[in-house]
């Protein structure tokens, strides 16, 4: 499975995405938007300027406008969505929340994930659940093979993340048209049902996404059709996960239970139970009512928004550098046409209370908080829609380079959370080239990402390694695999070839390097710190 997932995970970076090249026009009848969220997952297709959700039918046979994002491993076997739910209610292992595994900064193709007494590659179980989703749309009359796909990440995912979504997708028969950031598809969907809040006085909207398991931000800019996102900021472990934990956690203390004293499927079932009860919230709602071993635990609903209010507080503090802030501390509404909620979780009454709170009457809910992105992904996937988008990278992106003949390491901050990429009907993404005499026999570039770079150039937040990478300045070197070549010493070398590094930002926001020795032509390209070519 390493082997395979490998050489599929190169095949991508020789391209642009998965499907460049396919005569759309021809070869598709049916353009959709997937939102692969934490905890749902929710497809929308365009109908004639109109955006509906699809619906899915449970075991109970009842209509419903997602699939549950839930694996299970049944009698060996891997099942997903209702099917799960229905399967962890008989005690299989369940697996939650794939998509925080996603997330991790050292998240690669074979990262395992562990059900009962089965592992598995992180990219095996998301494949399975998107083949799971894929033969669900063809029971809908779907077919996959002629659809034109939108899907989106989060704004804030790592590169490897992004690459993993798209091979995943890939891999299940999905054709993959382009990839958005999350809040960049709301901000399409705020601008199709809110056009008339924008004007030309105030023409940006700030998104505010709070999901199941992550919490995005972006600042978009909106001239008629043309949305540019100026910034985001997002947050990979604060979600409705968290406020299901929160209640969890009370409901036990209340009770008397510890979390230990819970079978894995008792557990479950007090999330479920949480999730529903916590989705059910009014403004009005005074307590929570959870049902536990057969006893009635009552929640004040006070007490609970305490507890999360420290959680929703953080989505403020991370939101608040794309407002700015005025002399009174107060937030800058001078050109912001509105503050749009979106994301399921985003449905707690307390959300929109503390965000009135600091913002007024322009914070405005999406009707349909849950499929907000899903719908903005249908209308970009919308042949016949002429909505076009400008984002930008959520992170920086630097290098640590052999420096003093290899004794030290020195940063080389290449790209910044402003650079612009691709668009997929055709704009060129940030292009950044770079000319040098190499000055030692190999080149070992150390390729991160970041939250940013400071004043000094420095790395800032957390940093994600890419796969080093080890290049031949010596044309005798060239044969010498790559991980024979890493065992060779870093030594200086006078007058070595003159060196070229080309740096392009995809439609996806993944960052393709291109190595050149000018002195003969022989390049490399890497994707993601993996050699393609």
């Amino acid at each position: 499975m390493a082997a395979d997932t490998t050489k599929s995970l190169d095949s991508i970076g020789s391209g642009t995405l998965p499907d460049q090249g396919i005569d759309h026009e021809s070869a598709t009848d049916i353009d959709l938007g997937i939102d692969l969220g934490t905890t749902r997952t929710v497809v929308a297709r365009a109908d004639r300027g109109n955006y509906p959700i699809i619906s899915f039918t449970d075991e109970h046979g009842d209509e419903h406008d997602f699939i549950p994002s839930l694996t299970a491993l049944h009698e060996g076997t891997l099942v997903h969505g209702f099917a799960a739910r229905r399967a962890a209610h008989q005690g299989a292992p369940l697996l939650r929340s794939l998509k925080r595994v996603l997330a991790s900064p050292t998240l690669t193709a074979s990262t395992p994930v562990r059900l009962g007494d089965k592992t598995f590659s992180v990219l095996e179980v998301l494949t399975s659940y998107l083949r799971h989703l894929k033969s669900e749309l063809a029971d809908r009359g779907i077919d996959i093979t002629r659809a034109r796909v939108v899907v989106a990440v989060p704004a804030h995912a790592y590169g490897a993340q992004r690459l993993l979504t798209l091979e995943a997708f890939q891999q299940a028969g999905f054709r993959i048209a382009a990839m958005l950031n999350e809040p960049s598809a709301a901000g399409f969907e705020y601008t199709h049902r809110k056009a008339t809040t924008v004007s030309s006085r105030r023409t940006r909207v700030l998104v505010y996404d709070l999901g199941g398991g992550t919490f995005d931000t972006s600042l978009v800019d909106v001239v008629g059709t043309s949305h540019e996102v100026l910034a985001s900021h997002g947050l990979g472990d604060l979600g409705g996960d968290d406020v299901d934990l929160l209640m969890a956690t009370m409901a036990l203390s209340r009770a008397g239970i510890t979390e230990e004293d819970l079978s894995p499927t008792e557990l479950d079932d007090l999330l479920d139970q949480c999730r529903d009860a916590k989705e059910h919230l009014t403004p009005q709602s005074r307590r929570v009512l959870i049902i536990l071993r057969g006893q009635d635990v009552v929640l004040p609903v006070s007490d609970l928004y305490t507890a999360c209010t420290p959680l929703i507080e953080r989505s403020l503090a991370t939101m608040a550098p794309l407002v700015g802030r005025m002399d009174d501390g107060s937030p800058d509404l001078t050109d912001i046409a509105g503050v749009y909620l979106v994301g399921g979780a985003s449905g707690l009454p307390l959300v929109p209370r503390l965000l009135r709170e600091r913002f007024g009457r322009r914070v405005h809910r999406s009707p349909y908080p849950g499929a907000s992105t899903a719908i903005g992904l249908a209308i970009a996937a919308d042949r016949t829609s002429d909505y076009d988008l400008t984002d930008r990278l959520s992170r920086g992106f630097g290098v640590f380079r052999e420096a003093d003949g290899g004794h030290r390491l020195t940063f080389d901050a290449i790209l910044s959370p402003e650079s612009v990429q691709a668009s997929p009907g055709g704009r060129e993404g940030t292009v950044l080239t770079r000319e040098y005499d190499a000055a030692h026999n190999i080149g070992w570039y150390r390729f991160v990402e970041c939250a940013g770079v400071d004043e000094g150039g420095e790395p800032r937040g957390e940093i994600a390694p890419y796969q080093d990478i080890v290049f031949p300045f010596e044309a005798s070197l060239r044969d010498v695999d790559d991980e024979e070549l890493r065992t060779y010493s870093v030594e200086r070398r006078d007058h070595g070839p003159r060196i070229q590094e080309h740096y392009r930002v995809d439609e996806a926001g993944l960052v393709r390097v291109t190595i050149t020795d000018l002195s003969d032509g022989y390049s490399r390209r890497y994707v993601l710190g993996r050699r393609t070519l």
